[in-house]
């Protein structure tokens, strides 16, 4: 049986070992959404992973002159250029933009919203060739002499004016450039989708390679390159959490070592107290990759605490191995109050299994798994991998000095009741809300890293996009003809003038098309008054500007006039002007080769980063087509969402990704009360069945219960608001605390007590009279109380394991990972106060 059971500990780590070296690690914040997503949900978490934004990396050059970070940005855009892993870079020069500004000269007519048959009229044409002539005294009259006579009608200037978009950076030496000088800037956008972080990883380390290599000459040494963006931000928060989960266990497990030989000065015991700990920690990670597929970086760094947890049993059993339990035996009458203790863990977490979010799935499963398992080697292979005659005696002074602290520990009554009555008035007058309600609160990404990609995207007015209007279509053709009348729309509200004659957006089928939030509907004109002539927002991007509808591109098509005619109003419109007669025949042939040409389609886009715009705000899917129109400068929401609501049933969405976000991770926040909660109740319920005593019941639960209230409060008093993971720390504490508790009260009612009388290898029960008296019967000894050997044990196993958890868990505190540091933090003082409350509320009758 014994070597059985070694047998299959030994295959299921085989096993566990073989599926953990495969695990797939992820850090994106797709652990913190639905795995059942509404659709507003699904297109925030679409936007989150593979949105507009997501495959952008932001880079700046400082250190050296600015004349140095132009070259050295020089150098780099072009290395970047050539290199596969790169669909768009950026960084001001006008050649990185040479095949853009060509695709929009040859296809302006089907491109500018200008394009209507008066276009072209004598009189139009007569007031942009004076427009030109004022421009060509301007910065831009030198691009503006090339282009005249191929552009009288100026398609092309605004186009590039108007798909450059807004807050463009300065430029110095011909490339973007922070505007105190102190960083040239370039704007990368990866071709490898955002959430996959393997590639995002590999386009990092080719920048830093590419950026090598472009600063390998002496006079451009001793720059510094900065990079920024969703890809970079979850490459570093996987690493970080990968080196917190390898340091970090090393460096706990050390200090846990430390503590143990202090304590049973044995190798031994050091050697086989990690074996429950590495059992637990790889099942785990084996049970979560193979239930999900991937092993989120938190739950990684949650399996450290399994080391503060899991060690608990080995503790455990050596100190109860000596000269009266052999380890065959050592657990054998504290197994029913530790299979208590492990069951109220399983209580406390399993809940976390019916969340809908594998974040806190991955969590219940991590912790059940592992520390179900560690228990299991502790009380099945330990005593086969023990020696027979192999005991351990605590230091007599510690068990003196530990049993006379907890007799004296009921004096602090009145000190936890004045700390419990301050805790909760401190939590019921606490300003402001008690639970942090923004789905930032969740990143792994340092304050310090936000700060410089803040500094970034101000620098380079990168789109940091809060609101998006999406709009369904049935197919490509029918999304891109909404997104043109909702852009139609968009305009006359940045005319300031929602109510102008422009033609709405026509009522469509609700079926397939309708999304659940924010849907917006019919409302009546008098909704658009407005007493401010500041515009609702200030541009907005779509992708109908770079690939306009079939239907749209045809009707500029017929607009375009003849050469017979054009070359007649072009003659009327030079009357008065000092061009020559013959100076844009290029302009007649263009139009005139236009005229003959079919419409764009999405892959003559391929190759420019205009198609690159098509593709992030055209997306297919199973439902049919969405296009994105991001927002910029939105001041009044609530009067877009009202302009769009013309006319109903559209199927247009105002996304507000901020306001969506924080909603989904308050529902998430709710849910995970109420999981805990029902794990709560759960343990309440075990311990009456498995106690039968509501008398002893409340002595368990009252030191938890104290425990949880005064760690919350401190968590506020400190300045913070409650995460989701102080809520696992608070699970973890009372899963911790339970076993505190319950020996205490084991030892408060056990009346099978056995002392040992002094000079004799003896121990015999405390109710032993005969026994008793023959010890009282020795030389030498006039009087002898007895002493309960196997209670002290169990108390000075219990301050063990306490201080093992408070090392692992307190270790988390410096992690930097801030979800880390809350679980540590939570846990080591609720683990602490634990162990004291029960102390204080039962150590008087322990102690007796």
């Amino acid at each position: 049986m014994k070597r059985r059971a070694v047998a299959l500990w030994l295959a299921f780590l085989a096993l566990a070992i073989l599926v953990a070296s495969r695990v797939q690690i992820g850090a994106d914040l797709s652990a913190f959404l639905p795995q059942s997503p509404t659709p507003a949900q699904e297109l925030l978490t679409e936007q989150l992973r593979n949105g507009v934004v997501s495959r952008l990396i932001l880079l700046g050059i400082e250190d050296g002159t600015p004349e140095a970070q132009a070259l050295t940005s020089k150098r780099l855009a072009q290395q970047l250029r050539n290199d596969r892993s790169f669909a768009m870079v950026n960084n001001g020069e006008e050649s990185a933009l040479a095949k853009d500004s060509t695709f929009l000269l040859e296809n302006r007519y089907l491109l500018s919203p200008a394009v209507t048959p008066e276009h072209f009229a004598a009189n139009a044409l007569h007031d942009a060739l004076e427009n030109s002539l004022q421009l060509l005294g301007s910065p831009a009259g030198v691009l503006l002499k090339r282009l005249i006579p191929r552009d009288p009608s100026g398609e092309m200037l605004a186009l590039l004016d108007e798909t450059a978009g807004e807050n463009r950076p300065a430029t110095q030496d011909g490339v973007w450039m922070s505007r105190d000088s102190k960083r040239a800037l370039l704007l990368v956008q990866t071709s490898a989708p955002g959430f996959d972080i393997d590639a995002q990883e590999q386009a990092v380390a080719r920048i830093r390679k590419h950026f090598a290599a472009a600063t390998g000459s002496p006079e451009l040494s001793g720059q510094r390159l900065l990079l920024s963006g969703p890809g970079v931000f979850a490459v570093e928060a996987r690493n970080n959490i990968k080196n917190v989960a390898l340091y970090f266990s090393l460096f706990t497990a050390l200090l846990v070592s430390l503590l143990l030989w202090l304590v049973y000065r044995s190798g031994r015991v050091l050697a086989l107290s990690l074996l429950p700990v590495a059992s637990g920690a790889l099942a785990g990670v084996a049970a979560v990759s193979l239930g999900y597929g991937v092993v989120y970086g938190v739950t990684l760094g949650f399996g450290i605490t399994l080391i503060g947890e899991a060690v608990d049993y080995a503790i455990y059993f050596f100190t109860r191995l000596g000269r009266e339990n052999s380890p065959d035996t050592a657990l054998d009458t504290i197994w029913p109050t530790l299979r208590l203790g492990v069951l109220t863990t399983v209580c406390g977490f399993s809940p976390m299994f019916l969340a809908g979010f594998p974040g806190l799935a991955q969590l219940g499963l991590f912790s059940v798994t592992g520390i179900i398992v560690a228990v299991l080697v502790t009380r099945w292979v330990l005593p086969v991998l023990t020696p027979a005659n192999f005991s351990t005696m605590p230091p007599a002074l510690l068990s003196g000095w530990l049993m006379r602290l907890i007799g004296q520990a009921s004096r602090l009554r009145l000190l936890v009741l004045v700390a419990m009555v301050a805790a909760i008035i401190s939590m019921a007058l606490h300003r402001g809300p008690l639970w942090s309600d923004t789905l930032s609160s969740l990143s792994p990404v340092p304050a310090t890293d936000l700060q410089l990609d803040e500094a970034l995207r101000r620098d380079l007015g990168a789109p940091d996009v809060r609101y998006l209007v999406i709009v369904r279509g049935q197919n490509r053709e029918t999304a891109l003809e909404h997104a043109e009348a909702v852009g139609a729309q968009l305009d006359r509200l940045i005319r300031n003038n929602p109510s102008d004659s422009a033609s709405p957006l026509p009522c469509r089928e609700r079926a397939r098309e309708r999304v659940e939030v924010q849907q917006l509907d019919c409302a009546p004109s008098s909704l658009f008054s407005r007493d401010t002539n500041q515009p609702p927002l200030t541009g907005y991007d779509t992708p109908a500007r770079y690939l306009p509808s079939e239907k749209t591109q045809r009707a500029r098509l017929a607009a375009l006039p003849d050469a017979k005619t054009l070359r007649a109003n072009l003659q009327q419109a030079l009357a008065g002007l000092p061009f020559r007669d013959d100076l844009f025949e290029p302009f007649i042939s263009d139009v005139a080769a236009t005229r003959n040409r079919p419409p764009l389609t999405q892959a003559d886009l391929r190759g420019t980063s205009l198609g690159l715009q098509v593709e992030s705000l055209l997306v297919q899917r199973d439902s049919g087509w969405t296009a994105l129109l991001p927002l910029r400068g939105v001041t009044d929401a609530g009067l877009i969402r009202q302009t769009l609501a013309q006319p109903a049933d559209t199927g247009v969405v105002l996304l507000d990704l901020k306001q969506e976000s924080d909603t989904l991770y308050q529902s998430y926040v709710r849910e995970a009360v109420l999981l805990a909660a029902g794990g709560a109740l759960a343990i309440v319920l075990l311990l009456f069945i498995s106690l039968r005593s509501p008398r002893r019941v409340v002595l368990v639960l009252a030191p938890l219960a104290a425990a949880v209230i005064v760690t919350t409060a401190v968590v506020l008093a400190s300045g913070q608001q409650l995460l989701l993971f102080h809520l696992v720390g608070l699970l973890l504490a009372v899963a911790v605390g339970s076993n505190y508790s319950l020996f205490f009260e084991r030892e408060a009612f056990r009346r099978d007590h056995f002392v040992t009388c002094p000079g004799r290898a003896a121990f015999y029960r405390e109710d032993d009279s005969s026994v008793r008296a023959e010890c009282l019967a020795q030389p030498g000894i006039s009087k002898h109380e007895g002493r309960d050997d196997a209670r002290e044990r169990t108390m000075v196993s219990l301050l063990v394991a306490n201080l093992a958890t408070i090392i692992g868990f307190g270790m988390l505190t410096f992690s930097g990972v801030p979800i880390l540091t809350a679980i540590g933090s939570t846990v080591a003082l609720g683990a602490f106060l634990s162990l004291l409350f029960s102390a204080v509320m039962m150590g008087n009758k322990v102690a007796a």
